[in-house]
This record gives structure tokens, C-alpha cells and sequence, in this order.
């Protein structure tokens, strides 16, 4: 009797062992898929930042344009008004 509980015993743990290894096989695979995963959402998050970064370059570098076109603007427009203006006979200058 002693010895068919003993081969029932090592029967059980023999199948526990065969699960813990297929749970730690399932367990690597599935790592493995999500170290690939995340790898994959990384990559895709770093190129967006790349790219939201030359856009705000862009951008920022447009809008330095503008404003020194604007202010050159002004100053042609000050030029224009200061040539052109009537001026006072009784004016020496």
C-alpha cells in the first residue's frame, strides 16, 4: 500500500512539475511578446516626439520670420509716411 501511495505521490508531482514548466515556457513566450510589443510603442513614441520637436523648431522659427517681417513692414511704412508727408512751410525742417 505504502508503495502505490509513494508512486501516486511522485505520479502527482511529476505532472505539477510538467505544468509549472509549461506555465514558465507560456510565461517566457508571453514576455517576450510584450518586450517586442513595447519596443515596438516605444520606437513609435520616440518618432513622434522627433517630429513634434522639428515641428515646434519650424514653427517657432517661422514665427521669428513673421515678427522681424512685420517689424521690417512697420518701419518701410514709417519711411513711406515720413517721405511723403506734407510738410509745414513754416517748418525749417
Amino acid at each position: 500500500m505504502e508503495t502505490n501511495q509513494e508512486g501516486k505521490s511522485e505520479k502527482t508531482f511529476k505532472n505539477f512539475g510538467r505544468k509549472v514548466d509549461d506555465f514558465v515556457a507560456e510565461l517566457n513566450e508571453a514576455s517576450e511578446r510584450l518586450r517586442t510589443e513595447f519596443k515596438g510603442k516605444y520606437d513609435e513614441l520616440r518618432t513622434s516626439a522627433e517630429k513634434i520637436k522639428k515641428e515646434a523648431e519650424t514653427n517657432e522659427r517661422w514665427k521669428e520670420v513673421e515678427d522681424s517681417l512685420r517689424k521690417a513692414g512697420d518701419e518701410l511704412a514709417n519711411a513711406f509716411k515720413a517721405a511723403f508727408k506734407k510738410r509745414d512751410p513754416q517748418d525749417p525742417n
